[in-house]
């Protein structure tokens, strides 16, 4: 289900509507007289363009709104309401789980005599369809994607002009704008409070990581960190051994999944001459290295099932033996593991034993991807350029206000690390001056559905005119093959790539005869 990239900015940015005003008391009473308003009713099944209208109508424009999953849902909520209760209706009019459309939940609150005026959405827009609208009394249909602006002013409009509602109470959003000014994207240096032993953050999440750093790094308990891959669990891992008491000793580090795992007990427990062949003296494992001190074992669910056992007994017993040897050797080491991988799920597949993961698990530490700390995306990118820019300056360079929207709305699938990657990139390759969309690679423009090009440069208008309806079908019907061709049939994975519910691809599908490519 496709829909602006301005879109997930406006889920990012309403932290600075809840934070970032201290609002005087005129602009407070206009909050409260808004909150009185009829309730807005939001039935839609796609979680993200759910989520991003119930914020956008609740926290910009100050309207109260519940938001469904699908018809039962809201008919479960509405029963026993009373019915001359006004509310404005917005809703989808496919359900991928439902049984019933939209146009029916219409029939059905009719049936009951609710007082409400509805909007309806769709991704798979036809005359039909808005026919059938229009004949159901549906005061606007809208074809996705769309403006949430656009949204915005339908539901004004029904408000005013259909409920009698005062037209000032819709002055909420100017009046902020008045009181604190506009808000504009850029870059925030990080102070001293936003940078904790090597880590940078000012969101909500990574002050909790931060105290629950500061709460486990005295004792010796075994420490398990997830999260996906470049959001800095070693960092982590360093920053509690660098708050404990064992700061003086080592910090030894190993990663389970870089190691073949024929040698990785060697490279642990150490070996004595002769154990194996190449065995020509003995060696030490890093556990004796890290004696007195701290072991970093980075991404242990690589780690194999044999082994898995031999850690075991040395998180049990405390004491370990090189290979080849029959001699245990005490070790006195505070354990911290981490891992991108769901261990409770590699539990159940039999690819991780239970009783090392509730040994391991003793105090869980989970990092979020960059995308839900995307309020932190200004700091790190202030903080990388101070690292890669010269002392001089002569390579400094800044930011078009578009590029910084668009890197605000990219979902960052490497993390924090892919970050740090582009910003050194954008610093190398530009060498100076401001980053412009073009100076971005295709990957993130692609991921964030932005047009390099304008329209006007890629199509123009024939001077015997086109037949709109014809050729937009054949661009519709090129790109349904092209998204089939690239999941090798895979609906699930072609709707994904075209932004849109499944079921509408299968509606789409169907009206062109296209169901032989799946």
């Amino acid at each position: 289900m496709g829909f602006p990239s301005g879109v997930r900015k406006y889920m990012e940015d309403f932290n600075f509507l809840n934070q970032s005003f201290d609002l005087d008391s005129d602009v407070k009473q206009s909050i409260n007289r808004v909150s009185d308003l009829p309730e807005i009713l939001l039935v839609e099944d796609d979680k993200l363009l759910s989520t991003s209208i119930h914020q956008y109508l609740s926290k910009v424009v100050g309207l109260n709104i519940s938001s469904f999953a699908g018809p039962s849902e809201l008919l479960e909520y509405l029963d026993g309401r009373d019915e001359k209760a006004p509310f404005c209706l917005i809703t989808d009019i496919s359900f991928e789980n439902s049984k019933n459309d939209g146009l029916y939940l219409l029939d059905i609150l009719k049936e009951k005599n609710y007082n409400f005026i509805s909007i309806v959405m769709t991704g798979f827009a036809s005359i039909e369809t808005a026919i059938a609208a229009t004949k159901k009394g549906v005061f606007h249909y809208l074809t996705k994607p769309f403006e949430l602006t656009v949204l915005k002013d339908l539901v004004v409009r029904v408000m005013t002009q259909k409920m009698n509602v005062d037209p000032e109470m819709f002055n909420l959003e100017e009046k902020v704008r008045k009181t604190k000014g506009s808000h504009r994207l850029e870059l925030i240096e990080p102070t001293e409070d936003d940078m904790y032993c090597g880590m940078i953050g000012r969101s909500k999440v990574m002050r909790k990581i931060f105290e629950r750093i500061q709460k486990v790094a005295d004792s010796d308990s075994t420490i398990l960190i997830g999260g996906p891959s470049g959001t800095g669990k070693e960092l982590v891992a360093k920053a509690i051994h660098k708050l404990s008491n064992r700061k003086d000793e080592n910090c030894v580090s190993v990663n389970c999944g870089a190691i073949p795992g024929d040698l990785l007990e060697s490279e642990l427990f150490g070996h004595e001459k002769g154990a194996f062949t190449g065995a020509v003296s003995t060696r030490i494992g890093r556990f004796e290295v890290a004696d007195k001190g701290s072991i970093f074992l980075d991404e242990i669910g690589d780690m194999p099932l044999l082994l898995q056992v031999k850690l075991l007994r040395v998180l049990q017993n405390r004491e370990i033996e090189r290979v080849g040897s029959t001699s245990a050797i005490p070790i006195n080491v505070r354990i911290i593991t981490a891992t991108h991988r769901d261990l409770e799920k590699s539990v159940l597949e039999g690819n991780f034993r239970e009783d090392l993961f509730y040994r391991l698990n003793v105090i869980p530490v989970k990092l979020p991807s960059l995308k839900e700390r995307k309020e932190d995306i200004p700091l790190l990118i202030s903080y990388f350029l101070s690292r890669f820019v010269s002392a001089d300056g002569r390579n400094a360079i800044k930011f078009s206000e578009q590029v910084l929207e668009i890197l605000m709305s990219y979902e960052w699938p490497g993390n924090v690390r892919e970050l740090e990657n582009l910003i050194e990139r954008l610093v190398i390759l530009k060498g100076g001056g401001t980053i412009e969309v073009e100076d971005l690679p295709p990957k993130v423009l692609a991921l964030t559905n932005h047009k390099l090009l304008q329209t006007e440069e890629i199509i123009s208008l024939p001077e015997e005119g086109i037949n709109l309806k014809s050729f937009l079908g054949h661009v519709e019907e090129s790109l349904i093959k092209q998204a089939l061709e690239k999941t090798s049939g895979n609906k699930n994975q072609a709707s994904k790539l075209l932004q849109m519910n499944r079921t509408t691809l299968i509606e789409k599908m169907k009206k062109r005869n296209l169901a032989q490519l799946s």
